[in-house]
């Protein structure tokens, strides 16, 4: 008889707690915990039904763990899939979730679970934050990007023609809950995708994590809970302080756009077509740096830092060879815009991070040349 996957003593498991006054919510690290998901959700939604929201790769693989325990728990589950990729995250396809999940019976008590990575946890969560004017949401995210990033923090969001997560909403979940576990059927590629987050938090917040990064980024990818859980509650513990200090990016929280000004640009330009995410911050975060030592915000050499780092994990660190003019069309429409300046991330030093409005021709100056050097 199958036993399952091996769980982790209680003394293993870490707790993070996001703190928005009655809104706050705790965020559970384990590994192998899936199926003890349901009575936290009841417990956390005190709802009686949970739409589960996933695509058919994570479906296949976990969704049945997870509605066997939260019908173990007492709840009416139903799932949907929507189809894997970036482009799922679009008005249409969040259009189509409405009317299934209206059509199964959802109403303002219903819990919405999005189970995967970055995109199911942003389309589920815009829907839920929308729908009825709003549902309980419930982030269990199942690749490390996510984990460490995505589904904290409320923010939700899909794709329009003009850039990415134009249109979206703040909705803060009622628990996220991580089970490294479901780690070990992620790719490589999107693994090390992943550990760019945690070079960005490193590199805006924690210098001594981004020390230790240096000194052992790689046995990170070998997901061992040992080494992978106090990094995944560290990474939680730095968005849940930022978040908890500017929930709606009104200053602070800006900082954790690092490297996505023209990591956006470059997705957005790509189609959302053969480039993740991570990947896509990863050249955004060497651009940046070098930008913000051409402009005298930090110390000569921290790029080179930040790149060589990002390469040691596999990552590519030049941003593709789209024209200088594509660039500043796509940073023009970017999210952070204020009238006609963008708030752009530079870096102080290594753990300092701020904000500075600059023009799209001062992000991106004449003679810049994308590309590899």
């Amino acid at each position: 008889m199958s036993r399952g996957p091996a769980q982790e003593p209680p003394e293993m498991r870490r707790s993070v707690t996001v703190l928005l006054g009655e809104r706050s919510y705790p965020i559970e690290i384990g590994h192998g915990t899936l199926s003890e998901l349901g009575s936290r959700v009841k417990s956390a939604t005190e709802t009686r039904q949970v739409m589960v929201v996933t695509v058919p790769p994570v479906g296949s693989r976990y969704a049945a763990t997870v509605m066997r325990s939260l019908r173990s728990a007492g709840l009416r589950v139903k799932r949907f899939e929507v189809p894997d990729g970036e482009r799922s995250k679009s008005l249409r396809q969040a259009a189509l979730l409405y009317d299934r999940l209206l059509e199964a019976g959802a109403d303002r008590s219903t819990a919405v679970l999005a189970l995967g990575g970055g995109v199911v946890g942003d389309l589920a969560g815009f829907v839920a934050g929308t729908l009825l004017r709003g549902l309980p949401l419930v982030q269990v995210p199942t690749s490390l990007l996510a984990m460490v990033d995505s589904s904290v923090g409320g923010k939700t969001g899909v794709n329009v023609t003009k850039g990415k997560n134009l249109v979206g909403v703040f909705h803060q979940p009622r628990l996220v809950w991580i089970d490294s576990a479901t780690l070990s059927t992620l790719p490589q590629r999107q693994r090390r995708a992943g550990l760019a987050e945690v070079v960005k938090h490193a590199a805006i917040w924690d210098a001594q994590l981004f020390e230790r990064l240096e000194e052992g980024a790689e046995s990170l990818l070998e997901l061992s809970p040992g080494a992978l859980l106090p990094m995944l509650e560290r990474n939680c513990q730095i968005k849940a302080e930022v978040v908890s200090r500017d929930e709606r990016e009104d200053g602070l929280r800006m900082i954790l756009n690092f490297g996505h000004t023209l990591g956006h640009a470059a997705e957005t330009l790509s189609g959302y077509r053969g480039l993740l995410h991570g990947e896509a911050v990863a050249m955004g975060m060497v651009y940046a740096a070098r930008r913000s030592e051409a402009m005298g915000h930090c110390p000569a050499g921290t790029s080179e830092r930040i790149e060589a780092l990002l390469l040691r994990i596999g990552l590519p660190t030049e941003l593709p060879d789209y024209p200088r003019s594509a660039y500043l069309s796509a940073v023009g429409v970017d999210k952070k815009k204020r009238d006609t300046r963008v708030h752009f991330v530079v870096l102080g030093a290594l753990g300092r991070a701020e904000t500075v409005p600059l023009l799209p021709r001062e992000i991106v100056p004449p003679g810049t040349r994308f590309g590899k050097r």
